[in-house]
């Protein structure tokens, strides 16, 4: 038994030529149909038997018309006779095969996943919300038709061929998109949304690292849906933030980190500025400083450098220790 894609190898003669034999086929039936009633010299048995045989005629000619398919560029029709499969033709054109084949039609085209954000929580265990955007196509048809529940893929029957193919191509997005849900959450519990003081500045985050997490998404995106024979195009997170009921607290708290680490550097330059001023005094021999006249003069520097407000200079009118 067959339990792979494979090409099909039946007959599959050229769509256009059938079409002429067929035609030709029912003007042949029209004619002699006419032929026989205007016939008055024939017996009974002759009758009987070119009426019959005309009927068959007619009963094949209306079976060969279920035979014709067309097949578009990223097309396949799956070949299934008699509850057997028979193989999977890809090659675009019109063609007439056995009409009793079974002819399912897929597309294999890309399609795009826009999941809404979903709420999970990080490694830390702070809720998030999440969104993802997929791009997804078949790629087996056989395991797309034979290894995932047809029942949630019923169509009506009195839909059309384009509305049925619809349903279908629907049925696997929501497939795609409940499988892509359990990926999303797994993934967003195997990191921190950010770094925090105890991490390892290297620790791989959602929110600094999002072409690393967004390859580990597709890989684990890919394992889910290989049974069904979809692969993944691309995968990519395109929604992150902290859940409503703790955005603010994190947000004053990325503020108070954003404002320590401005501090530092303030601070770090500044400090840097005090240092050079005090070598160029020392070197130029400008003017001697004692250690408390240089304590003074590092204290009121690290004033000016790293206030936030504009200095305001006084003049000293006086000696040079008032």
């Amino acid at each position: 038994m067959k339990n792979q894609e494979e090409l099909f190898k039946g007959v599959k003669l050229n769509g256009i030529l059938m079409l002429i034999l067929n035609f030709l086929m029912l003007f042949a039936i029209i004619f002699f149909f006419v032929k026989l009633v205007s016939a008055p010299d024939l017996s009974l048995l002759m009758e009987a038997l070119f009426g019959v045989g005309l009927a068959l005629l007619f009963v094949f000619n209306t079976i060969f018309w279920i035979g014709f398919m067309q097949i578009e560029p990223n097309e396949a029709r799956v070949m299934v006779f008699f509850g057997k499969y028979k193989g999977t033709v890809k090659e675009n054109g019109y063609f007439w095969v056995n009409p009793f084949y079974s002819k399912q039609k897929l597309t294999l085209r890309a399609r795009n996943l826009d999941a809404d954000p979903i709420k999970v929580n990080d490694k830390n265990g702070n809720p998030i919300m999440i969104g993802m955007v997929l791009v997804w196509r078949l790629f087996d048809t056989y395991k797309a038709s034979f290894d995932v529940d047809n029942a949630s893929m019923a169509v009506n029957a009195n839909a059309t061929a384009v509305a049925k193919l619809n349903e279908k191509m629907m049925a696997y997005q929501n497939f795609v998109k409940i499988q892509c849900d359990a990926a999303l959450r797994y993934v967003a519990g195997m990191f921190a949304y950010d770094i925090n003081e105890a991490d390892s500045p290297n620790e791989l985050t959602l929110r600094s690292h999002g072409d690393e997490v967004n390859k580990i998404l597709e890989e684990q995106i890919n394992e889910r849906l290989t049974i069904a024979g979809i692969e993944v195009v691309e995968a990519r997170i395109n929604y992150l933030a902290y859940a409503p009921e703790i955005a603010a607290v994190m947000l004053r708290r990325q503020q108070a980190d954003a404002i320590i680490s401005a501090r530092e550097r303030i601070v770090e330059g500044a400090v840097g500025m005090v240092k050079l001023a005090l070598s160029k005094l020392a070197e130029d021999q400008t003017i001697e400083f004692d250690d408390e006249k240089k304590a003074a003069m590092v204290s009121n520097l690290m004033v000016v450098l790293c206030s936030e407000d504009s200095a305001k200079p006084i003049i000293n009118t006086g000696t040079l220790h008032q």
